[in-house]
């Protein structure tokens, strides 16, 4: 068992120092994702409001709730997709240490590459179906099945667009190790 930080997670909220390419598209990156963050807190706590009115309309004056429910899902999405470069480039993600204390600096290195460009498979695979889903969804006028009927575009191309910044920041990442930046 490790306690403390891990060899691969060196200070994980600073972005690549250095003069190339890579290095300058992370730190932009990280200066957008932080901004994406602040207003996915913001869409979190409108989600929150807006089920805490909902359950108190309904319970105290018996209002009807059509629009509630799927507003907050639609602001959940939305915060869920958009801040998932950000757990990327943090490395915030769920991962299995069993190997990083067994292998050596450079090993963990190579597994963390490897890990990045199979990640990066999926990740475009589905960056690819959401935007379909997303267009799909805008040019058939699709919406949801409720009285509020808000168009579903929405919450596809929310989850589209992180998706693609998701995809951006593994992309920097991968391209990282071969231009001599380092996170610092």
């Amino acid at each position: 068992m490790i306690h403390g930080p891990l060899p691969d997670r060196d200070d994980p909220t600073s972005a690549a120092a250095g003069n190339s390419p890579a290095a300058a598209l992370d730190r932009a990156l990280a200066i957008l994702n932080n901004i994406i963050v602040v207003i996915a807190a913001v869409a979190l706590v409108a989600a929150c409001a807006i089920l805490s009115y909902s359950v108190l309309s309904r319970a105290l004056f018996k209002a009807a709730n059509y629009w509630q429910d799927e507003a907050a899902v639609f602001l959940l999405v939305g915060a869920t997709f958009m801040t998932a470069a950000y757990v990327q480039q943090n490395r915030g993600h769920i991962g299995i240490e069993a190997f990083v204390g067994l292998l050596s600096p450079l090993a963990n290195r190579i597994r963390l590459w490897l890990v990045d460009a199979a990640t990066f498979l999926f990740c475009a695979f589905f960056t690819w179906k959401s935007w379909t889903l997303a267009h799909e969804a805008y040019v058939d006028g699709q919406v949801s099945n409720s009285m509020w009927s808000p168009p579903l575009a929405i919450p596809y191309a929310l989850m589209a667009l992180g998706m693609s910044l998701l995809c951006v920041q593994i992309i920097v990442q991968l391209a990282l190790p071969f231009t001599g930046a380092r996170r610092t």
